[in-house]
C-alpha cells in the first residue's frame, strides 16, 4: 500500500475533504466522490505470502531439501500420478520435486500446501512480524535455537521479506550444510576414542560383577550363620541380639548399595553400546567411501600410466565403444576426451543444455553404448532427461561422483560395456 501522503496527492477530492474536516466545514457530509475514494482505499487487499513457484529456480533445491522429508515428497509425487516415486531413490525423488516446484500447476500447489502444513507453527510465529527488520530478528532467534526448516520457509515466504533478506538467509542455510559435513568427519575421528571407552567400561563392569558375586556369597553365608545361631537358642524365648540385628541391617544396606551401583553401571554400558553402534555405522560408511576413492585412484593411475612419449601397452584391452558424457566442467572435457580415446573409445559430449540445445540429446544417446554424467555438475532437468532416454533405448547410464578425472577413469575401467562392434 502506498504512503498516505501519496494517496492524498493522487486523490484531490479526498485531500480537500480532509482539509475541510479540520476547518469550519467539518460538519458538512463528505461528497459522494470522496466516499467512493475512501471505500476503494480501504478495499485494497494486503500483500500475501509468496508462493513456492514464485521463487527463483536456485531456491527450489534448497527449500525442498531443507523443509520437506523424503517421505512427504513421495506422498506428493504419488498424488500427482508419479507411481515410480514409491521405489525411486532419494536423489531422484528430490530432483523430481525440484523440477515440479518451478511450474505453476497442481504439483507445485501440493508441495506448497505440504510445506505450510508441516511448518504451520513457525508461520504463525512469523505472522506477528510486520517489517523486514522484525522478520530478520525472528529468523536469528530460530537459527540460534536450531529450528532451521520451519523458520526458513516462514521467513522466505513472509510478505515483508525482500531480496536482500532472502539472499542473506539462503547464504546462512547453504553454509550450514557445509558445517554438517565437517561435523560428520569429526564424529568419525571420535570412533576410536569411544571404542577404548567401551573396552574400559566392560572391564569395570566385569570387576563390579565379581564384587557383587562375592558380596552375595558373603551375604548368604552370614544369613546361614544367623539361622544356625537362631536354631540353637531356647524355643521359649526366641530373641535376636542387637549384634545380630545390626549385622543383618548392615548386610542389607551393602546389598542395596551394590544393586544401585550395578544398575547405574548397566545404564552407562547400554548408552556406550548405543553410541558405539552409531559410530560403527558411520565408520562403515567412511570405509566404503575410502574404498571407492581408492578404486578411483587406482583407475586414474592405470589410465595415466601410458605417458605421451611412450608407446601404449598393447596387452591392455581396447574399448571399441562409444560413450556419451553429459554435463561436467568445460575445462576438463579435453582431458576426458584424451583418456577415452587412449582407451580406444569414441567420446561424445553434450553440456547438458547450457549452450547446446537439449534436443540433441536423443540423437547422441542413440549413438552411444553408455552414458556418463557427474551428479555434482549437471542440471536436474538434463539428468532426468538422460535417465529417461537411456531407459527407453535400453542403454546403460553411469552416475559419476564428481566431474573430476578419477571418477571418469574408474568408470572407464570398470563399466560393463556392450560387446565390441564390427
Amino acid at each position: 500500500m502506498p504512503p498516505f501522503s501519496e494517496t492524498l496527492r493522487d486523490r484531490p477530492l479526498l485531500s480537500q475533504a480532509l482539509a475541510g474536516a479540520l476547518g469550519r466545514e467539518a460538519l458538512l457530509p463528505p461528497p459522494r466522490e470522496v466516499t467512493r475514494e475512501l471505500e476503494e482505499l480501504l478495499a485494497r487487499p494486503a500483500r500475501q505470502r509468496s508462493r513456492l513457484w514464485e521463487f527463483g529456480t536456485n531456491l527450489h533445491c534448497s527449500l525442498i531439501g531443507t523443509c520437506l522429508s523424503t517421505a512427504e515428497l513421495r506422498q506428493v509425487l504419488t498424488k500427482i500420478g508419479r507411481k515410480e516415486a514409491a521405489s525411486a531413490t532419494e536423489h531422484d525423488v528430490h530432483a523430481s520435486a525440484v523440477l515440479i516446484a518451478g511450474k505453476h500447476h497442481d504439483g507445485a500447489k501440493l508441495l506448497h500446501k505440504a510445506l505450510d502444513r508441516r511448518h504451520r507453527v513457525a508461520i504463525n510465529q512469523f505472522d506477528r512480524a510486520k517489517t523486514v527488520t522484525e522478520v530478520h530478528a525472528l529468523w536469528q532467534e530460530a537459527s540460534k535455537r536450531g529450528d532451521i526448516p520451519g523458520a526458513y520457509w516462514a521467513a522466505l515466504t513472509h510478505p515483508a521479506a525482500n531480496d536482500a533478506l532472502v539472499r542473506e538467509i539462503f547464504a546462512e542455510v547453504h553454509m550450514l550444510s557445509h558445517l554438517v559435513g565437517a561435523a560428520n568427519r569429526a564424529d568419525i575421528r571420535r570412533l576410536r576414542q569411544l571404542e577404548d571407552e567401551k573396552a574400559d567400561l566392560e572391564t569395570r563392569l566385569a570387576q563390579k560383577t565379581e564384587q557383587l558375586r562375592e558380596a552375595g556369597v558373603a551375604r548368604d553365608r552370614a544369613l546361614r550363620e544367623l539361622e544356625a545361631r537362631g536354631e540353637q537358642r531356647p524355643t521359649a524365648a526366641p530373641q535376636v541380639t542387637l549384634d545380630d540385628g545390626g549385622l543383618a541391617a548392615e548386610l542389607k544396606s551393602r546389598l542395596a548399595r551394590s544393586e544401585t551401583h550395578r544398575e547405574r553401571i548397566e545404564q552407562q554400558l547400554e548408552k556406550a553400546r548405543t553410541a558405539l553402534s552409531a559410530e560403527q555405522a558411520k565408520r562403515r560408511a567412511a570405509v566404503e567411501r575410502e574404498l571407492s576413492l581408492r578404486r578411483e585412484l587406482d583407475a586414474i593411475e592405470v589410465s595415466l600410466a601410458d605417458l605421451p612419449d611412450q608407446p601404449a601397452d598393447e596387452a591392455r584391452p581396447r574399448l571399441d565403444v562409444a560413450m556419451l558424457y553429459v554435463g561436467g566442467r568445460p575445462a576438463t572435457i579435453s582431458r576426458l576426451r584424451e583418456l577415452a580415446e587412449r582407451a580406444g573409445a569414441v567420446f561424445l559430449y553434450h553440456d547438458g543444455g547450457i549452450e547446446e540445445r537439449g534436443g540433441l540429446l536423443p540423437g547422441l544417446v542413440s549413438r552411444a553404448d553408455a552414458v556418463l554424467f557427474p551428479v555434482d555438475c549437471i542440471s536436474h532437468t538434463a539428468m532426468l532427461c538422460v535417465k529417461r532416454l537411456c531407459r527407453q533405448a535400453g542403454k546403460k547410464f553411469v552416475p559419476l561422483r564428481s566431474a573430476g578425472l578419477a571418477p571418469f577413469c574408474a568408470a572407464l575401467n570398470g563399466i560393463a560395456l556392450a560387446p565390441t562392434r564390427s
